[in-house]
């Protein structure tokens, strides 16, 4: 009896640290599996948003002009072109809400975030801020200038413009400023719930301001679609290079 109870201790106790070993080995391995999860994630979304834009272009190259834009912003305006659906209330409120997507505005929010995050010595994020919008609006410009495409002429402009049409850069810069800085917000976040509040912010505002252009009449649909497609795969794009770079370096 005492040998055959000293095997069962024996077996109870192998069991035990088995068990154990298996539970450290997969706590472990969750932050990697979950790392990778998230990087496919990103890349799937990055794919989408440069596939979205790669079709719009494509549209826009065969024909500068679509019934679909037209029909849109049509519908946002009365039987006077210079007069938009809605009280006038609606009307100042896109005002205030596109430059939120303006240089000015982007520049005063990136370089407050740029300083605070010098300040706390992050200089990983301070370059991915950097790297990000310069590069963005690098690109953005030269799109422009690539499909030159013209502005809406059926409606009235409600604000002042002064370039081309094709891709928005409102759309465009307001996507990489506030999903980038929407993403540093949400990383040192320890409540999920916090984290995509944090995220969902910077999503409406950015459907926000790119409703305001269509709604001003200073852009086209398609020029919006394509500005979100192409800022949310360059934002998500910098940040994965940025995830990398900091990999590396540890």
């Amino acid at each position: 009896m005492s040998v055959r109870n000293g095997r069962r201790g024996l077996e109870g106790r192998w069991a035990t640290s088995t068990a154990q070993s298996l539970r450290r080995i997969l706590q472990r391995l969750r932050p990697l599996v979950a790392s990778e999860l998230s990087a496919l994630f990103a890349l799937a979304l990055c794919a989408g948003g440069l596939w979205a834009f790669m079709e719009l272009a494509e549209h826009i190259l065969e024909d500068k002009r679509h019934a679909f834009d037209e029909t849109l912003l049509l519908w946002l305006r009365q039987a006077d072109p210079a007069d938009p659906v809605g009280p006038a209330w609606v009307e100042r409120a896109m005002r205030d809400v596109t430059a939120l997507g303006g240089y000015t505005v982007i520049l005063i929010m990136s370089a407050a975030a740029v300083g605070y995050l010098a300040i706390v010595r992050q200089w990983s994020s301070v370059a991915l801020i950097v790297v990000s919008l310069a590069g963005g609006a690098a690109l953005n410009n030269a799109l422009k200038y690539w499909f030159d495409r013209p502005r809406p002429d059926l409606v009235a402009h409600l604000v002042d413009v002064h370039t081309l049409s094709f891709p928005s850069g409102h759309a465009m810069l307001s996507a990489i400023t506030y999903l980038t800085l929407g993403a540093l917000i949400a990383r040192v976040q320890p409540n999920r719930r916090l984290k995509a509040y944090v995220l969902a912010v910077g999503v409406v505002l950015t459907l926000l301001v790119g409703a305001s252009r269509v709604y001003l009449g200073v852009h086209w649909p398609t020029d919006v679609l394509a500005g979100w497609s192409l800022g949310a795969a360059w934002a998500i794009a910098c940040w994965q290079a940025a995830r990398w770079w900091q990999s590396i370096g540890r």
